[in-house]
């Protein structure tokens, strides 16, 4: 067949070279017959030594080979049969064969191509070694993950360990310092001989200075389980700092310094940020600042470097004229425990946080903090925060006992289970002026609050029995109240302050208590929450009644308000009978009497003018005792008046009972 040498036969010899994969042809014996250059190539063999040969000699599995063979002729085609041949890099192959036969159909051998599949074969190899691979990466990758679960697990319990340790720790010394401190403050306002005065201060001193390390410590700790959380609200910074910086005056007085201001006065009036974090950063700047300066000044100079639409960047910087730092020392001043030198919390106090703490407010808030000293010269701390710009007011502040409690005393509960503790609350808020009920533990508060009214609960957080978290939580979902509750806590560390919010509290306060900041918060929460009793006790449009007189007569006082609405309540029905059945009977006098004693109340419950004059003209027909069709329809008409005003009113009545819960 592949040696005619007719045109045809020539055609076919040229597409059978033309294929790059061997092209073999067998006789039924398994004697090769013919091939294309492609085998002779593979097989470094010319056409002569390859033609006669057997099929099977020229493969690494002369079985698998005849194989190959013998299915050909069995079943007259073989499909994608793997073979490997042997040349000098053992080419794999696939083998597709079929049988060819005469114009009779007797079969005269077979046609077999084997296509090279070296590069699949490798391919499917790196494949399954990059598969294996990757399970034995994932795997590390899986053993490195349980691995850093674990550790993380490990160092996260060992913080929450330390965080409870804090905890328990801030509690049990601010507990006592509370009282300290507390007692200390009401005792320098007793008449004192100058040496009492004289040890009383020492102690308040030593207690304030106490306090100061204890904050230090446990602001730390904040930093480290990553609990420092900045507020975003509306603050005058102006006054802000001015108030700030005049804590510090009679200390800088006292050492003879000079305090030295500067504000920008180009800075816009109000601006958004934290202005407690804020206070937090320059009083540890200025406090340094008066510490290690002996004589010369402290300059507190505020400037703006930057303003756009949204937001205003400013430059805080704290100059003293103090010990200066070495400039080897300047890099590690910010590090925890850290200070200048090695006799510097010997020779001048404290514990080396105050700048690492420094550090750990202005970073996170997108800050920079820089030093820029010479040893003997002094010292400048600079720091650059950014605060966004709003059109909001801010209320202005008030000092304390400043504030117009216009239903006084104040009734406070104190939830508290230190008795002395409880002592010095029953002794700060007697100087204050308030009435006072002292609560063990959140169960007994809520005991109290069942049977007796108060204005304002000051709520202890770690009590016995039911804690104050459980107690306020109670109050809010089970009593329905709305009173405000002051959070009082020793712990700083854990006290979460969206927790506090989340059960209900408005407001917390840390002890030791500072009794201006105290009187403060009380007032301001008893005033609001008497505002929005006002509020919603007047009307909206649509409404027959208007209680806003009444609010104002009584000045707010719920008491006041619902008693006399529970007066208007018990008198109005009887006379709008009264005055029904006297225009039945004919009973002008009855009639004038009934609708003269209604009239005054229209103005006290604020119904409106129209509805009075109404009243005033049954009362002129009543007088000229005139029947008339018009009276009928008026009496009818102040009928539904009074009634509906009724209803309005045992609402208004029901919804100041509820506030005051």
């Amino acid at each position: 067949m592949l040696t005619s040498n007719n045109q045809e036969s020539r055609y076919a010899r040229s597409l059978i070279e033309a294929s790059l994969d061997p092209l073999i042809t067998i006789s039924i014996a398994g004697k090769i017959t013919d091939m294309n250059q492609a085998l002779a190539n593979i097989t470094g063999m010319t056409r002569e030594q390859l033609t006669g040969t057997d099929f099977f000699d020229y493969f690494t599995e002369p079985l698998d080979a005849k194989k190959v063979y013998e299915e050909v002729f069995a079943k007259g085609f073989v499909v994608d049969y793997p073979l490997t041949i042997k040349d000098h890099k053992l080419t794999d192959v696939l083998f597709n064969g079929s049988v060819y036969k005469d114009e009779k159909g007797n079969v005269l051998g077979a046609v077999v191509v084997a296509r090279d599949i070296t590069d699949q074969k490798r391919i499917e190899t790196e494949m399954l070694e990059a598969k294996v691979f990757a399970e034995i990466a994932t795997q590390i990758a899986e053993d490195a993950k349980n691995k850093a679960d674990l550790a993380r697990g490990v160092a996260e319990n060992a913080v929450k360990s330390k965080q409870q340790f804090l905890s328990n720790m801030s509690h049990e010394i601010r507990t006592p310092m509370n009282a300290i401190i507390g007692f200390t403050k009401v005792l320098l306002k007793t008449n004192l001989t100058d040496k009492q005065q004289e040890y009383l201060s020492a102690i308040k001193t030593s207690g304030d200075a106490l306090i100061v390390l204890i904050n230090d410590i446990l602001d730390l700790a904040k930093v480290d389980a990553g609990k420092m959380t900045f507020e975003k609200t509306p603050f005058k910074l102006a006054s802000s700092i001015s108030a700030m910086l005049h804590l510090f005056e009679t200390k800088i007085n006292e050492k003879n310094l000079e305090l030295v201001r500067y504000y920008d006065t180009s800075i816009p009036d109000v601006l958004v940020g934290d202005s407690v974090r804020l206070h937090q950063i320059i009083m540890n700047l200025v406090s340094n600042a008066v510490k290690f300066t002996s004589e010369g000044s402290i300059t507190v100079s505020v400037k703006k470097v930057n303003e756009d639409e949204k937001k205003v960047g400013i430059l805080f910087s704290v100059t003293d004229t103090g010990i200066g730092i070495d400039e080897s020392r300047k890099d590690s001043i910010f590090e925890n425990f850290q200070q200048a030198t090695s006799g510097t919390s010997r020779i001048y106090g404290g514990t080396g946080l105050g700048l690492a703490i420094v550090k750990q407010l202005v970073e996170p808030q997108g800050g920079i903090i820089s030093v820029t000293s010479k040893v003997g010269i002094g010292s400048t701390f600079s720091f650059l925060l950014s605060f966004d710009k709003t059109d909001a007011k801010v209320q202005p502040e008030t000092d304390w006992q400043d504030e117009d409690i216009e239903v006084n005393p104040l009734k406070v509960l104190v939830v508290e289970d230190m008795p002395l503790n409880q002592l010095l609350m029953k002794t700060v808020l007697d100087d204050f002026g308030f009435e006072r009920d002292v609560a063990a533990n959140g169960k007994i508060a809520i005991e109290l609050l069942e049977t007796k009214m108060y204005d304002i609960v000051l709520m202890d957080l770690q009590m016995p029995v039911m804690n104050g978290f459980e107690a306020t939580a109670y109050i809010r979902n089970t009593l329905n109240s709305s009173i405000p509750i002051i959070a009082l806590t020793a712990d700083v560390t854990t006290v979460d302050i969206s927790k506090c919010k989340a059960v209900g509290m408005n407001d917390y306060l840390a002890k030791p208590i500072d009794e201006k900041l105290l009187y403060k918060k009380i007032v301001s929460l008893v005033k609001k929450v008497k505002n929005n009793v006002t509020a919603s006790a007047v009307t909206r449009a649509g409404k027959y009644v208007n209680l806003e007189y009444l609010a104002k007569r009584t000045k707010s006082n719920p008491e006041m308000m619902m008693e006399m609405i529970a007066v208007y309540l018990e008198q109005t029905p009887p006379l709008i009978t009264i005055m029904k059945q006297s225009l039945v009977d004919k009973d002008w006098l009855a009639l004038h009497a009934a609708v003269h004693k209604i009239i005054p109340s229209f103005s006290i419950m604020g119904i409106g003018e129209d509805s009075e004059n109404i009243a005033k003209k049954v009362q002129e027909y009543a007088k000229t005792q005139q029947e008339t069709e018009v009276m009928s329809k008026l009496i009818a008409q102040l009928e539904l008046i009074c009634v509906q005003a009724c209803k309005e009113l045992e609402e208004e009545y029901n919804t100041i009972k509820q506030s005051k819960k």
